[in-house]
């Protein structure tokens, strides 16, 4: 059994009582208090997470605009210094390779950020499609990144800098920002449905920078957050999670994410012809809300029924703690995805009813 990989934080996690799992290959905490006291932390005043595991992509070039047109879904054309964006990468048959973040830092300069589990499939992807006069490196193992997430994230991030936080833009961000003595890249950015900032650091400093944010923000309720929490939070935003909303059978359109997908850009990406008949005349599948009406929790890969006919599957599933609710994210045939509609959930060998709802579950108040 190979040794499970670890952040540059995981010493420092059985200090904060954390009870970890294996999470893609990283031993992750799922836990520092209980997930339902962590996902409200963050939904009334703030949250710290280890995000460290994600990983990072420097992509550098007088073509760089022009492999990442071809490469993800967005239209990276539009982004200006500074900005971020949200595109996803596909194969030739729309299916999806992995969602990401893409950060414009400036001409010929970018910084992709993927998900944990697919970094090495990812990086060998981007290697095989490569194009003229543009470098890729992998930088995953020199950056750490801590998510503050929260109405008072802003509140207690602002403490420790001189930076104004209010000119960073939500998908904005700011390189080389002091806070408290550590530089950091600053995004307003998360997969919470909250308000919060994603911090890049050099891997040395990750430590000194938990410690200081948790001190700087005991007094504003700030707690330490772990998976099980970032699952709960990111699941009611109906913000996907690759492996269950997505996947290389599951196209961004069929996701629910085709606002990442444009199209009519310059330079066509990787599964175009797919992408747009989806866009175009509709995809065949869709994911949509579920609530049960029956009392009974859906669980991911949980068989969604109409009659004696499946009509798709439950990607993720949960009591919402917010809602206090059960419900459930599914991916079902387009011609019965209406709301209101009453399905069938088989949970444990029993159907039992639910119906679809709105997405997203949860969206937070405007200020």
């Amino acid at each position: 059994m190979s040794k499970l990989k670890q952040t540059p934080l995981y010493p420092i996690y059985a200090t904060h009582g954390a009870k970890t799992i294996d999470f893609g290959g990283w031993d992750l905490p799922v836990q520092f208090s209980s997930i339902t006291q962590e996902h409200e932390a963050v939904r009334t005043k703030a949250g710290l997470f280890d995000v460290s595991h994600m990983g990072e992509v420097e992509v550098k070039g007088e073509g760089a605009l022009y492999y990442l047109q071809r490469l993800t879904t967005n239209d990276v054309s539009k982004l200006e210094d500074g900005q971020a964006q949200y595109a996803a990468m596909c194969y030739p048959d729309g299916g999806t390779v992995d969602d990401l973040i893409i950060y414009k830092k400036r001409d010929h300069d970018y910084l992709l950020v993927i998900n944990a589990g697919n970094i090495d499939k990812d990086f060998a992807w981007m290697q095989e499609n490569l194009t003229e006069n543009v470098t890729v490196t992998n930088i995953s193992s020199q950056i750490a990144q801590l998510a503050i997430q929260g109405p008072l994230a802003e509140t207690i991030l602002q403490k420790m800098t001189d930076m104004n936080l209010k000119e960073i833009g939500f998908f904005q961000f700011k390189e080389n920002v002091s806070i408290d003595g550590i530089t950091a890249l600053v995004s307003r950015s998360g997969y919470t449905g909250e308000d919060g900032f994603e911090l890049y650091v050099d891997q040395a400093d990750a430590i000194e920078l938990w410690g200081k944010l948790l001190v700087n923000g005991k007094e504003d309720g700030l707690v330490p957050c772990g998976l099980g929490a970032r699952d709960t939070l990111r699941f009611e935003a109906k913000l996907p999670l690759y492996g269950q909303e997505l996947s290389q059978n599951i196209t961004p359109i069929e996701a629910g994410i085709g606002f990442a997908v444009k199209v009519d850009k310059d330079v066509p990406s990787i599964g175009h012809d797919v992408l747009l008949e989806q866009k175009t005349n509709g995809a065949l599948r869709k994911l949509v809300g579920l609530e049960m009406i029956d009392r009974g929790i859906p669980r991911t890969h949980y068989p969604v029924f109409v009659g004696d006919e499946q009509i798709g599957e439950v990607t993720t599933g949960t009591q919402s703690p917010t809602l206090k609710k059960n419900v459930g994210l599914a991916l079902i045939q387009t011609a019965h995805a209406t709301i209101d509609n009453e399905v069938e959930v088989e949970i444990r060998g029993k159907r039992l009813r639910a119906k679809i709802i709105a997405t997203p579950f949860y969206k937070r108040p405007k200020k």
